[in-house]
């Protein structure tokens, strides 16, 4: 068993303890999730197939915060901020924006990558490498950036 599904496991026994019933929720959403990816793929999940799972989870909640914002419901808005607080508790340190410039300048140059045109051999390999520790928006842009300027 993975270090960070224990972790997990033993956040949720505690969240129990101190009927945090919010936090609660969200550890066990997170834990169905994971239970599902294993039975659907027959898989046991290592740290980083969790790592792509929560940040799956993360980003379905802040798309949730946009358009619960644009209908102004802020009592859902502020239940998914609070539901992608306790997520990113599980997430590694994510690198800074220079951090993760300087990485795709890298693997550009790596790649051979010239222009535009090779943006997908540029993601392909960032993607691989920066699978998170960083946001693959910002990577994203990044790459677009370094081949374009």
């Amino acid at each position: 068993m993975s270090l960070l599904k224990d972790r997990i496991t033993e956040d949720m026994k505690t969240a129990m303890r101190a009927k945090d019933s919010a936090r609660l929720g969200t550890i066990r959403l997170l834990q169905a999730a994971l239970k599902q990816k294993e039975v659907d793929e027959r898989v046991t999940l290592d740290d980083a197939a969790i790592i792509a799972i929560i940040d799956k989870l993360i980003k379905q909640r802040r798309d949730s915060v946009a358009a619960f914002t644009q209908a102004n419901r802020q009592d859902l808005v502020d239940q998914e901020s609070a539901e992608i607080t306790v997520l990113q508790a599980y997430l590694p340190a994510r690198l800074s924006e220079e951090e993760v410039e300087a990485a795709v300048r890298a693997i550009a140059a790596e790649t051979g990558a010239t222009g535009p045109a090779d943006m997908g051999k540029v993601m392909g390999a960032a993607k691989q490498r920066l699978a998170g520790q960083a946001d693959m928006a910002a990577v994203s842009q990044a790459v677009k950036k370094a081949l374009t300027g």
